[in-house]
């Protein structure tokens, strides 16, 4: 297995200047001065990188949208991992902070950029701390500042910690947080790399993304391609978790079979139970089962099998969860954290609650599993951010895909409640004095 993100990622002191530059770091900053803004920027797009934040959005191609000239434009690194079964990110950062400052520095080489942020979330306190340090010691060695290297390139860097508000995570919200405001997305167009923080050209990356930089430079784009599939290039760190044996950060390279990360190397569900369904890309990625385990690992073909690589973030679930109990759990997170600016993600959320509550309570029928899935079809692709399709779109795959189960969840939960004959209960939507009306788009 090819490693370079996490290759000695367990090295003492690979958070310092010293252990970092011993194992070669700031050689592809020195690599990428001597060359030309253009230059980086078609290693980078020939790279073929995709955004490792969720989107998979060609990194070269959103660099090459900023517009050209003199002027102020801004990096941000989106370091605000919130996803549930995300937790990539964390390690990278904790571990080896001076790559990601190396692959933001020569990030805004390639497009003329001469201040960055760091929005890094709230809870990463440890984490924090440790950039910070690691800023202090780049700007120590010319590494940050004016005339990097006495180049002509000068980078301002900035950490700014948010304040634990998951919407924060959507690029928009992130950039109304730097600037002081109630973390809400924004109406687009126009689009960040047009008019984004404090109204000027913005180039927004994961940390992941701005991680791989330094390797591609170091390696050159061509070579780098080589590894994963052709739609699918390079390396990616996979989180694994939930029921699974071997928890934990993997570095993979794109096209291996997913079964292969699940049991090859998560040791696959604990001994004794077998593997109900599982979560490709984070908790907002719709889920696929045990069948769909030899499916390539990459971009394209998890999009079609219905499902997205999303943070690459895999969650497994066995035999011993329920689906009502892992959809509520789902929903009611997605509901806690909508910013409520649109109608179909703050309506929508908090209706799917209320139904599964319902499912739960004996109150339920089988139509309302049909409602469930119709107000979830009502939010995908009808808000603002794609908060409220992240709990749409997995809520709705576990409906399709496990509707006999939860037909037997509603059955079972009147049987026990004693509420008498289904028919004798007004689906939800029809009457129901508590939830109030359905949520119209």
């Amino acid at each position: 297995m090819t490693l370079l993100l996490l290759d000695g990622i367990d090295e003492p002191g690979l958070n310092t200047l010293a252990v970092y530059e011993r194992r070669g770091g700031y050689e592809s900053l020195r690599k990428a001065l001597a060359m030309s803004p253009d230059e980086v920027l078609k290693q980078i797009s020939e790279s073929s990188l995709r955004g490792r934040g969720g989107a998979g959005f060609r990194m070269g191609q959103k660099a090459s949208f900023l517009p050209h000239g003199k002027m102020d434009k801004y990096l941000v690194c989106n370091a605000d991992e919130s996803e549930p079964g995300a937790f990539k990110d964390r390690e990278l950062m904790q571990k080896n902070p001076h790559a990601l400052i190396e692959g933001i520095v020569i990030a805004t080489l390639a497009a003329e950029i001469n201040r960055a942020f760091i929005y890094i979330r709230g809870e990463y306190a440890l984490q924090a701390d440790i950039l910070e340090a690691a800023i202090a010691e780049a700007e120590s060695a010319g590494y940050l500042g004016e005339r990097i290297l006495g180049s002509d390139h000068s980078l301002k860097l900035v950490l700014h910690r948010g304040a634990g508000a998951y919407i924060c995570g959507e690029e928009t919200g992130l950039l109304d947080s730097l600037e002081g405001k109630r973390g809400n997305p924004r109406l687009k167009p126009p689009f960040p790399a047009i008019e984004g923080l404090y109204h000027g050209p913005t180039l927004i990356n994961n940390v992941e993304t701005l991680y791989t930089v330094p390797y591609i430079i170091r390696m050159g784009a061509e070579e780098y391609a080589k590894l994963g599939t052709e739609t699918s290039t390079g390396t990616k760190v996979v989180s694994i978790s939930g029921d699974i044996q071997r928890p934990g950060n993997y570095e993979i390279e794109f096209g291996i079979p997913a079964r292969e990360i699940i049991y090859g190397l998560g040791g696959g569900p604990p001994n004794g139970h077998e593997i109900k369904f599982w979560f490709p890309g984070g908790s907002s990625s719709p889920v696929l089962t045990k069948d769909d385990l030899d499916i390539s690992y990459d971009y394209d073909s998890l999009a079609k099998a219905g499902s997205m690589l999303g943070t690459a973030s895999i969650i497994v679930v066995d035999e011993s969860h329920s689906v009502l109990e892992v959809a509520l759990k789902l929903a009611k997170f997605y509901a806690h954290e909508s910013c409520g600016k649109c109608v179909p993600c703050r309506e929508g959320t908090n209706w799917t609650v209320k139904m599964l509550r319902r499912i739960q309570g004996g109150e339920a029928t089988p139509m309302d599993l049909d409602i469930m899935a119709s107000v979830q079809e009502q939010i995908i692709g009808n808000c603002l951010c794609v908060l409220g399709d992240a709990m749409a779109m997995p809520v709705g795959s576990l409906v399709e895909k496990f509707r006999g189960e939860l037909e037997a969840e509603i059955e079972a939960a009147r049987e026990r409640v004693g509420s008498g004959a289904l028919e004798d209960v007004v689906p939800l939507g029809v009457a129901d004095e508590h939830a109030g009306p359905l949520p119209v788009h």
